[in-house]
């Protein structure tokens, strides 16, 4: 049975535990508006630079663009990881990576692009092809790390290195809920509008069609990869936010449980300690 001294330890352990959580909690819930806020700035672009890129597909006849082309069959599928640099946010980044081995068992050869500092550690651990090439989602401006990916992934895939990209990251559906996903980013396919929508405005493009969309075709990457890391960001805080709040929660449970222990021991400790004073008391008077 532990002892009154040792329940005391204990307790004050978990208060300073408590507070780390406490203070870790009060960042999260500071840095979680910042990054939604940024999120809900790019979402305008994107929403515009997907329905242009629809509005091209369609309008344009033939295209001598690598994205709009399958890739090397014969070649490893590349999937880009992504993760957040940082732990202590439940099993939010233990989820993207465990989405990321299934999808490695299903089709094999897979070359590894890490975004965040666990991705990298999880695609070091695994036994697919990987060239060491990874990116912190933390350093340095995103836009920038961004581009970086965009321009790697894009250089193994023109030069038939990999046979598409795939991205695997985790969606902020809400605050209290994360869900990991995978799509398929490049070749691009396009998506067929559903009839009975209402009449579309009539869009010209200029110089042409082709050109405007050989342009745009990279930039719709690398704005694919800044808003997903943007909203790894997001979901890490969030996901962060609530860990904290219940290991703060289960941290008081705990204090609370050991504090009554304490009590109990104490009390019982002066207790054995007065039956000895008052057996003495009656040896020595009989």
């Amino acid at each position: 049975m532990a002892t009154v001294r040792d329940l005391r330890d204990r307790i004050r352990s978990l208060k300073n535990t408590q507070q780390i959580t406490k203070a870790m909690k009060q960042v999260a819930a500071a840095k979680i508006r910042r990054a939604e806020i940024a999120q809900r700035q790019a979402r305008p672009y994107a929403d515009a630079m997907f329905g242009m890129l629809h509005d091209l597909m369609e309008a344009v006849g033939v295209v001598d663009h690598p994205f709009l082309k399958a890739g090397n069959a014969a070649a490893p599928k590349g999937v880009i990881l992504m993760t957040a640099d940082k732990g202590l946010a439940g099993a939010f980044n233990s989820n993207v990576i465990r989405l990321g081995e299934q999808l490695a068992r299903k089709d094999g050869a897979v070359r590894w692009y890490a975004v965040g500092n666990k991705a990298r550690s999880a695609a070091n651990r695994f036994s697919q092809t990987t060239d060491g090439f990874s990116v912190a989602l933390s350093a340095g401006p995103k836009l920038e790390n961004a581009r970086q990916v965009a321009a790697k992934v894009t250089d193994d895939f023109v030069a038939g290195a990999i046979s598409e990209i795939v991205l695997v990251q985790s969606k902020l559906v809400s605050m209290t809920t994360q869900r990991p996903e995978s799509r398929t980013l490049i070749p691009i396919v396009a998506e067929k509008r559903e009839t009975g929508s209402g009449p579309r405005a009539e869009v010209e493009f200029a110089p042409s069609p082709e050109a405007v969309l050989t342009k745009l075709l990279p930039k719709y990457l690398e704005f694919t990869l800044f808003s997903a890391m943007l909203e790894t960001d997001a979901g890490f805080f969030a996901a962060q936010l609530i860990a904290m709040s219940n290991a703060t929660e289960n941290a008081g449970k705990l204090i609370d449980e050991l504090t009554l222990q304490m009590n109990k021991a104490r009390q019982a400790a002066i207790t054995k300690e007065i039956l000895e004073i008052v057996g003495g008391a009656e040896a020595l008077t009989g």
